[in-house]
């Protein structure tokens, strides 16, 4: 249950970040979706590494936003190498 709830925030946050990071990463909603729910669980690996989230517990939506964010910007750093190319 708890990966499916975590690809169901990563859903929405994908378009939060997309909102709050717009850019020319390119993708349309569908690829910005699934590089939301990669950030989401983003956010959960890396809060659990670290201590901020016990083990088998969720990130939370602004983690999952921030995790999200992270993983667009690394998005548009390849597909803009790979353009430029």
């Amino acid at each position: 249950m708890n990966l499916i709830w975590t690809a169901i925030i990563g859903l929405v946050v994908g378009a939060v970040a997309k909102f709050i990071m717009p850019g020319t990463q390119g993708g349309g909603i569908i690829v910005t979706a699934l590089l939301g729910i990669v950030g989401s669980f983003v956010a959960t690996f890396i809060g659990q590494a670290v201590g901020f989230y016990p083990q088998g517990s969720e990130a939370g939506f602004i983690a999952s936003v921030i995790g999200a964010i992270l993983v667009l910007w690394i998005y548009g750093k390849v597909v803009a190498k790979k353009s430029s190319a």
